[in-house]
């Protein structure tokens, strides 16, 4: 892939497509990259690293959040069914008992297509105080994806287009606007005394968490390792993750700017007030190599170790 803006801007847009399924996936992605890089300045100052090296960015991941309870139902089956309708599927599951959450991981035939990991918070592990305020905060959830939705994403190929245009915004919608009512103040402040992640989530809804840049596919020697790449991003004055998470030679080495803080809106006492929080970070991906015991075959590692992503997890926790 040549380094344009235009790449940069929609880097989903290169990869090959097959079909039309293929082609509503990656137009997905590359509306909520178009907003993510609105909203996170440390993005648009990797791709200005990218520029001056002349290097590639390719993205290997995309990360999402959401709460796990029965009334309203919701939970990782809410998003990974969507991605499953458009062709991904489970590859791994991690659990993190102390921070009460589960993520799933989940890839696609298609190898160039980035890898998804999908967290939830198990609501239910929770005291009973701050499991009132989530069921009060997200009762008003919206309506989920259908049957009909799902059969239809699965279908893609096969509706008329006017249908696929209507899927991708309901799609965007559902991925960037917030599913409830927006929350009160102090609701957030108790969650966060219990759990980050919760009241990211609050503010947020079902936001990108992170991109991810593949530091295998810069494809040039100033920028061939996680090591330079995060030298590169501080000399342009990005405030990075003070430690990079896995040793030199290890299968994963992972770091991430450090999160934008954004003002969002909630309800105050006396009515509608702003609140600044942290939006999303930015995180950069080295893989290695393994050897596979029943093949002897030597290959590049794609999968995520739980250690790493639960101190990324706390790249969203509020500096106060």
């Amino acid at each position: 892939m040549k380094t344009t803006s235009a790449v940069l801007q929609a880097p989903h847009r290169p990869i090959p497509v097959r079909d039309e399924k293929e082609k509503l996936a990656l137009n997905l992605f590359d509306a909520l990259w178009v907003r993510y890089r609105r909203r996170v300045a440390h993005v648009r100052a990797y791709e200005q690293v990218i520029r001056r090296h002349g290097a590639t960015f390719v993205n290997d991941h995309i990360a999402f959040r959401t709460l796990a309870l029965q009334k309203p139902m919701t939970g990782i089956f809410t998003l990974s069914r969507i991605f499953m309708s458009l062709g991904w599927s489970p590859a791994a599951c991690h659990e993190f008992p102390d921070k009460h959450m589960s993520s799933i991981h989940l890839e696609h035939a298609n190898t160039l297509f980035p890898k998804l990991f999908v967290t939830e918070l198990k609501t239910w592990e929770l005291p009973d105080a701050a499991r009132k305020i989530i069921r009060q905060a997200i009762k008003s959830h919206g309506p989920q994806f259908s049957d009909n939705d799902l059969t239809d994403l699965r279908n893609a190929n096969q509706i008329r287009p006017a249908r696929r245009r209507a899927l991708l915004k309901s799609l965007i919608r559902f991925f960037t606007a917030l599913p409830w009512k927006i929350p009160r103040r102090e609701w957030v402040a108790a969650i966060d005394r219990e759990t980050q992640f919760g009241a990211w989530v609050l503010l947020n809804g079902y936001e990108v968490n992170h991109f991810t840049a593949s530091v295998n596919s810069h494809g040039v020697a100033s920028l061939d390792d996680i090591d330079k790449t995060v030298a590169a991003m501080k000399k342009a004055g990005v405030p990075m993750k003070k430690e990079i998470e896995g040793a030199p030679g290890s299968v994963l080495r992972q770091t991430s700017t450090e999160s934008v803080v954004l003002p969002f809106r909630v309800r105050g006492k006396r009515g509608p007030e702003k609140l600044d929080w942290t939006c999303a970070y930015f995180e950069i991906a080295e893989r290695g190599y393994w050897v596979d015991p029943l093949s002897g075959l030597r290959r590049r590692f794609e999968g995520f170790l739980g250690a790493q992503a639960t101190h990324l997890f706390d790249m969203t926790r509020l500096q106060k």
